[in-house]
């Protein structure tokens, strides 16, 4: 069944409701490695009840609406559909622990053609439910690799943020257990794909594969570590490119330039040396 461009657009994602908690702001840390060091104390505030601060990249898998491109009536082929980009931006620091609504729509949709697929765009605003504040918006683009040619505009791609050519002014090494896949689904993605290795080979992988925002938050502990000093705070937003898929047990190495307030990334997986992320930019707050 071929995309309607007007019904995809104007689909009814229903709004989410979560009542998170500081369980869960330490789980989300300790999913990503944070406080792998027990003795760097800037990192004790990520972990540690006493007087905890949520992770600023946490904000992307908060109240979220499942994988609707499969459980509503889409016409879109879910089965091959590639996380594609991924951008957050924090209009406060988050909570540690609040009660929050997530209200999702379909913002763009760009028709490369039937040999390149589509590209859809949705938005997710998370706000705080006594007070009405928004918190964050995240923008996530899909590749719906066997949707093209559906008759929908056909216009160019904005082009990604790119990286200078000069040397990287931080790099920061990271690995990564071999159960990270394990641990990071208890945030909420349950895709047998980061766990089944039955299920990983049906799709065409060796083993089952880290989770693309596993990835990207691991790229947002470096910057946390090689610039903000562990003070999520600073963060205003965070945007990458997914274009490799990475694996739990890799060393991941990010690449940090600077720009004033602008920072640019990518991410490396050091032992297959494949890019992973890339086209990062990170606006940071004075």
């Amino acid at each position: 069944m071929a995309i309607d461009y007007e019904k995809l657009l104007d689909l009814q994602i229903p709004d989410t409701q979560q009542t998170y908690t500081h369980k869960d702001s330490i789980l989300y840390a300790l999913s990503l490695g944070y406080a792998s060091d027990p003795l760097d104390a800037r990192q004790l505030p990520l972990v540690y009840e006493a007087e905890l601060h949520a992770v600023p990249t946490m904000g992307v898998v908060l109240a979220h609406p499942g994988y609707w491109p499969r459980t509503m009536n889409t016409g879109l082929d879910w089965v091959r559909i590639v996380h594609a980009e991924q951008g957050l931006t924090l209009h406060k620091p988050l909570p540690a622990e609040a009660q929050v609504i997530g209200k999702s729509r379909v913002v763009d949709i760009i028709d490369k053609g039937a040999d390149k697929g589509a590209l859809i765009t949705y938005e997710r605003r998370i706000l705080e439910r006594s007070s009405g504040d928004l918190l964050c918006t995240i923008t996530q683009t899909m590749l719906a690799r066997g949707d093209g040619g559906f008759g929908g505009p056909q216009r160019s791609v904005a082009p990604p943020p790119s990286v200078p050519e000069r040397p990287a002014d931080h790099w920061v090494d990271l690995p990564s257990l071999p159960s990270m896949a394990l641990l990071y689904r208890l945030n909420g993605d349950w895709n047998p794909l980061h766990a089944d290795p039955e299920v990983a080979r049906k799709a065409g992988f060796e083993r089952p594969i880290l989770h693309g925002l596993a990835t990207w938050g691991i790229a947002g502990r470096a910057i946390m570590q090689a610039v903000c000093d562990f003070d999520g705070s600073r963060i205003a937003s965070i945007f990458g490119r997914f274009t490799a898929p990475a694996y739990p047990g890799e060393t991941f190495r990010t690449e940090i330039w600077v720009d004033g307030s602008t920072l640019a990334f990518r991410v490396r997986a050091v032992e297959r040396d494949v890019i992973v992320i890339n086209n990062g930019r990170v606006e940071l707050r004075a």
